[in-house]
């Protein structure tokens, strides 16, 4: 049986057998093995599945909580960044991607914890955006299910993976699950890690 350690676009863990691209933490979220918080701070991290071979067993007691993505573009809906130990060079060019000037890394954690959660909750900030302006890699709300805009199309997102690519909105807004930060990001040219199944 999985393990409840996945996370979903909306940044929500669940158990679920789908495989992740990438690792990552925000902070100590178990006790034992069971998840019970939603984070522990503001630095939310998307880390490389090997480095240095380095290993570390999953549900270290008082240790961070190993969460898995899917894809960069999951990991980036939820809110996560790039690690800037394990993925220097996706964090530099998340970085200097950035809408003006470059931030450090607290700069980074702080604006994206205020994008991500409304202020003093656990709840989920969505915004709003216009569907032409949504850059390859971005989760936007299609008939309230998570979607990954690719080109010309939207592929809708669930537990079990991609599901089948639907035409894109030419016009109107788009409720956007992606932070507006990383969003401009993508716009900028940051190469986001797509599963070859949304495409």
């Amino acid at each position: 049986m999985a393990q409840r350690n996945r996370v979903t676009p909306l940044g929500d863990i669940v158990s679920t057998p789908l495989r992740g691209a990438w690792t990552g933490n925000r902070g100590c979220l178990h006790r034992g093995r069971e998840i019970v918080r939603f984070h522990a701070g503001d630095l939310w991290i998307t880390c490389a599945l090997r480095f240095n071979d380095r290993w570390s067993p999953l549900w270290r007691p008082g240790r961070f909580t190993w969460l898995f993505f899917h894809d960069e573009a999951v990991a980036f809906a939820a809110g996560h960044r790039p690690c800037g130990e394990c993925r220097r060079a996706a964090y530099v060019a998340y970085r200097d991607a950035w809408p003006g000037p470059a931030p450090g890394a607290r700069e980074l954690n702080r604006v994206l914890h205020a994008e991500r959660l409304h202020a003093g909750t656990h709840r989920r900030r969505l915004h709003a955006a216009a569907w032409r302006d949504l850059p390859d890699g971005a989760f936007a709300l299609v008939d309230d299910t998570p979607a990954v805009v690719v080109g010309d199309h939207v592929t809708p997102w669930t537990p079990a993976g991609y599901g089948a690519p639907r035409a894109r909105p030419t016009a109107g807004s788009a409720v956007l699950i992606t932070p507006p930060s990383t969003v401009a990001v993508l716009r900028a040219g940051y190469p986001v890690q797509i599963d070859a199944a949304a495409s």
